[in-house]
């Protein structure tokens, strides 16, 4: 069986604020938090995932501060913030400059929004503590049996979940061509999930 080597990324605002990052091979999940672009870079280019998850807007609305993807989301019970907010601005741009970087090393993106997959998937959006025990009962390993992860690694594991269903058909894409899509899974209980 050919190894997949997915990455989730819970990508800050400012490179001073931690992000979270999550490395899934198979069943065994590692975390930690990471800063700069850099950062970033070098750990995606170490770890050749087949398949990158980020929880960041990759574009902004071509008119107002909703894209498609956002009204969609919305209209669909999915709290999603407007990328083209000042507050989110900062974090929209630097999305976009890192999955241009990311691209270019030839790697796969794509965009996802954890709490909205959490949702999707009947799992508490904010409980922490819960959320990663039923990452754990869903027969992830690694990290999280060892540690307390962070909010932001537990996003990241979040992320890179989303991108496992992804890879299993199991997501459907909002959004469009033009303004972008954002992946979230299709709506079922994570009791029923087989990693």
């Amino acid at each position: 069986m050919k190894k997949s080597v997915i990455i989730g990324i819970d990508l800050a605002g400012k490179p001073e604020n931690p992000t979270g990052w999550a490395l899934c091979e198979n069943k065994k999940v590692r975390t930690n938090l990471v800063y700069t672009d850099d950062e970033i870079s070098e750990a995606i280019t170490q770890s050749k995932p087949t398949i990158i998850a980020i929880d960041a807007p990759f574009s902004l609305p071509k008119s107002g501060i909703l894209r498609k993807a956002d009204r969609e989301m919305i209209k669909r019970g999915y709290r999603v913030f407007p990328p083209a907010l000042p507050a989110m601005k900062k974090l929209t741009t630097r999305a976009i400059k890192l999955n241009k970087l990311i691209a270019e090393s030839g790697y796969k993106t794509i965009e996802v929004h954890p709490t909205s997959t959490r949702k999707a998937l009947n799992m508490p959006p904010k409980d922490w503590e819960e959320i990663q025990t039923i990452l754990k009962r869903i027969g992830l390993e690694g990290d999280l049996k060892v540690r307390t992860l962070t909010s932001h690694e537990l996003d990241a594991v979040t992320a890179a979940l989303t991108a496992h269903l992804y890879m299993q058909n199991q997501t459907e894409a909002i959004g469009d061509e033009e303004e972008g899509y954002i992946i979230v899974p299709k709506k079922q209980d994570w009791r029923t999930l087989q990693i």
